[in-house]
């Protein structure tokens, strides 16, 4: 599409991260006693509740124990929307270092802010298997938790990706399900994750002299006529042998040595005809 064939899986990851944020919960099941009986890590899959629940439903083993399947989590990439607040100017660019050839630089325009809308589905089968499970999820985001996340290998890209909470709300499947249905409570948590979406990566020769031809008239010293002069003023980059930026051309090194990545600094120099 539009001449550029790229693929950096942003959106993927984005999906990952917020499944690896919910795949640590657990319950705890006590004895009459109040000794430990088990330790439940509470599964969580990537798909809709309505296919969760009716594959719950059609078990023909009506007998088999509900602590098999539920407790069960899923969670769902349900839209994907534009983040005007978070607008940042098209034309911008990042570079970065093109490792095969040091007269290209790298660069990928500014990325554009996305909001990624999921939906987590608590499935239980009792209440207070879901207050266990909310108690373990709700305090950690107030409303909003960050985590980093590399976004692209090459090149490496860092970001922050702020996580936001929105209003639980919960559903008894068992109130207007038929009798020979089993029991499943639903709490249904909207999350928005506030992502960016990369462009391809692009190359640009890099520029490291400048002419600007100069023309005007002045008078021959010995005849007295007007006679055209021309000049070119050149810009290079001055950088001497020790690392050093220069505004000496002579103290300076090739310019074809000078990589864009150095603390060089500019020198210039006139050219006549």
């Amino acid at each position: 599409m539009f001449g550029s064939t790229f693929y950096h899986g942003s959106i993927r990851r984005y999906i990952i991260l917020f499944g690896t944020l919910m795949n640590e919960i657990f319950i705890k099941r006590y004895k009459a006693d109040g000794t430990l009986d088990k330790l439940i890590k509470v599964p969580i899959t990537y798909g809709p509740k309505d296919k969760v629940i009716a594959r719950v439903n059609a078990d023909p083993n009506l007998n088999k124990p509900f602590s098999i399947v539920l407790p069960y989590m899923s969670f769902e990439l349900k839209s994907i929307t534009y983040d005007a607040d978070r607008h940042l100017q098209t034309t911008g660019r990042s570079p970065f270092l093109n490792p095969s050839n040091k007269n290209v630089a790298n660069y990928m325009y500014n990325p554009v802010p996305y909001n990624l809308n999921f939906e987590l589905n608590v499935m239980v089968k009792n209440a207070e298997d879901g207050s266990k499970i909310l108690e373990q999820i709700l305090p950690y985001f107030t409303p909003d938790w960050t985590a980093t996340i590399r976004i692209i290998d090459d090149p490496e890209i860092l970001i922050d990706v702020p996580t936001l909470i929105g209003q639980p709300s919960s559903q008894d499947t068992y109130d207007n399900g038929g009798i020979g249905d089993r029991r499943v409570l639903t709490w249904t948590i909207p999350f928005t994750m506030k992502g960016t979406i990369y462009g391809p990566v692009r190359k640009s020769k890099i520029i490291k002299e400048a002419r600007i031809n100069v023309g005007y008239k002045a008078k021959n010293q010995d005849t007295l006529d007007e006679v055209g002069v021309y000049e070119t003023i050149v810009m290079v980059p001055g950088l001497t042998a020790n690392g050093e930026p220069t505004s000496n051309v002579s103290e300076s090194v090739a310019y074809s040595e000078i990589d864009w990545t150095d603390d060089y600094g500019y020198a210039s120099y006139i050219e006549r005809e």
